[in-house]
């Protein structure tokens, strides 16, 4: 016996870009449409709106939806099965046909492409509905993306959802229509875009406040040498890649500081009217999560959950954690994409992956809003890439076909390789041994735009940040940041001038700044100007910094150059 069809008056109901995309789709009723929305914002519920519809007016018969990993089937299921929607999450390939208890089933990208074939008879059996969910990873191999396209290319519907930016490469994903520019590149088009920025402004999304923290580090390369430098000083690639992996390792004191200064922000987040915020460690493989937990329990003084790999038992975990009030999770990458665990107020991110792709998946697990005025804090090593992707959390990017690539020198694919493997877990320590590592509050970084001077840890500086209110409207976090950072600009004047002056005689040679300290120093000073300059105009920072950006180009401040910083200053001087 077949399921009864869906009840639409029982659906949530939908939020303004829900409801704009729903009667978009509906009036033009072609095969194919993609909708990029914020992790978040709805893309499920969206979804399964559209799916009612069809089933309703008969449309279609079948719904089935393919996604990335099998924890997200259940969850797939769990949220059809609430507005009256059966999906089986259980479907094997072996079973060859839908059991007529449901109106479809819930595969996995991997399932597809080991049998195509099954797939596109039971799509050509029924008009079926086909939900694409990340449809970026229908272009992670060649395998998949001819799997999916012969599996469903009969389709009377296919609904292609993504929340994360897209890469660039030279695999085509099934199904989504691309233009060239003018460049002659060819980008993908979306039917419908709900960005960050946009969630943000309608209160559908929290925001988020990155703690930066830099450091000096100490390693031995493979040759003996033993080398070091400081977090976030401009160097080459290679050793950006080394002392950030310095950082992370846990014998080292950067991550215990990190670690610390988390936790206190999640007991601060706790006791200020979010009561069951939870915290998630993000790890590059297997070893270091084991070594995290151990590390986050000591200082909490409670057991972390960890999740290390893609099967039933992480599931489960991830599901009690959910609906729990623990205080810590550590994962590899079960949740870096689609997990919907609304609770996350705190995230460190303690892994050296780099791409757009995979940052944005692991913070858009912390921006799920529940009430207006929760708030998300992620601690990110001070890297002047991974600072750049926290500064543009609100760029669209489309799937490029052909740009030019470049390795970045930051072992994406190695770290993807020991998120994968076990036995890949001592890869990255072949290549050079930590010594040691201290933590430094390096900047705050909110809206694209730079506050703070910096702090050691564990100093009332640093706590200044750590205990900002948990629940705060976007307006209020900058208002809130600019007022920690002009007090402390003060703050240090004021210790400034009551220092005594140094004896002629007895002062020492100047020493000049490194590389590092100039921009920190030029970063300060730009930041102090802002803020002059917003008490005078009543301008936010945030647009007297875009201002600046469009009048003088290049990226935001933090990760802006030497030269690039003198030229703002300059240029903030005479507005």
């Amino acid at each position: 016996m077949s399921p009864s069809l869906p009840n639409l008056e029982t659906f949530p109901p939908l939020r303004d870009w829900q409801r704009k995309a729903l009667v978009k789709y509906l009036r033009r009723r072609s095969p194919d449409f993609m909708a990029v929305a914020t992790p978040g914002a709805g893309k499920t519920t969206f979804a399964l709106r559209i799916a009612a519809e069809l089933l309703n007016d008969g449309t279609v018969e079948a719904v089935t939806v393919v996604c990335p990993t099998e924890h997200l089937k259940t969850q797939w299921a769990s949220a059809a099965a609430r507005v009256g929607i059966q999906l089986d999450a259980s479907f094997r390939n072996s079973d060859v046909h839908s059991s007529r208890d449901f109106h479809g089933a819930v595969l996995t990208y991997a399932q597809v492409g080991m049998a195509p074939a099954v797939h596109r008879r039971r799509t050509m059996t029924r008009p079926t509905m086909v939900i694409l969910d990340e449809i970026h990873h229908a272009g992670d191999s060649r395998s998949w993306g001819d799997g999916v396209k012969n599996a469903f290319d009969e389709a009377e519907r296919r609904l292609m959802l993504t929340g994360t930016p897209f890469r660039s490469d030279d695999n085509p994903i099934p199904f989504v229509e691309y233009e060239r520019g003018q460049d002659g590149l060819q980008r993908s088009r979306s039917d419908s875009i709900y960005g960050y920025s946009d969630a943000l402004s309608d209160g559908v999304v929290r925001p988020v406040i990155f703690l930066a923290y830099s450091g000096e580090t100490r390693w031995r390369t493979s040759a003996g040498d033993e080398l070091a430098a400081r977090l976030g000083e401009p160097m080459t690639k290679d050793l950006i890649a080394q002392a950030w992996r310095t950082a992370l390792d846990h014998r080292g004191d950067w991550m215990p500081q990190v670690l610390r200064a988390a936790d206190a922000r999640l007991s601060r987040i706790r006791s200020h009217g979010m009561t069951d915020a939870g915290g998630l460690i993000i790890a590059s493989d297997q070893q270091t999560a084991r070594a995290y937990a151990k590390l986050i329990g000591e200082i909490s003084g409670e057991p972390a959950v960890v999740v290390l790999s893609d099967d039933n038992g992480s599931s489960s975990r991830i599901a009690e954690f959910a609906l729990s009030e623990q205080r810590w999770m550590v994962a590899v990458r079960m949740v870096s994409e689609g997990v919907d665990i609304p609770r996350l107020a705190v995230g460190v991110y303690a892994t050296s992956a780099s791409t757009p792709l995979y940052f944005a998946q692991a913070i858009g697990r912390f921006v799920r809003a529940r009430r207006t005025g929760e708030t998300a804090t992620v601690f990110v090593p001070s890297v002047p890439h991974l600072l750049g992707l926290a500064s543009e959390m609100e760029a669209q990017r489309d799937h490029i076909l052909g740009a030019p690539k470049e390795k970045d020198g930051l072992d994406d694919d190695l770290l993807e390789r020991a998120q994968r493997a076990e036995d890949a877990e001592g890869e990255l320590e072949k290549r050079f041994e930590a010594l040691s590592a201290t933590a430094e509050l390096d900047q705050v970084i909110y809206d694209g735009t730079s506050f703070g001077t910096g702090a050691r840890t564990g100093t009332p500086e640093e706590e200044e940040y750590l205990g900002l209110p948990g629940l705060l409207s976007p307006d209020q976090v900058t208002t809130l940041l600019s007022k920690r950072q002009s007090d402390q600009i003060a703050a240090q004047k004021r210790a400034a001038a009551l220092a005594p002056d140094p004896v002629p005689a007895q002062r020492e040679p100047v020493v000049p700044m490194s590389a590092g300290e100039r921009r920190a120093a030029l970063r300060r000073q730009l930041n102090t100007l802002v803020a002059a300059h917003h008490h005078r105009t009543n301008l936010p920072h945030g647009k007297i910094h875009a201002e600046l950006r469009r009048l003088c180009g290049g990226p935001p401040s933090a990760q802006a150059t030497i030269e690039q910083l003198e030229e703002r200053i300059a240029t903030v001087q005479t507005l």
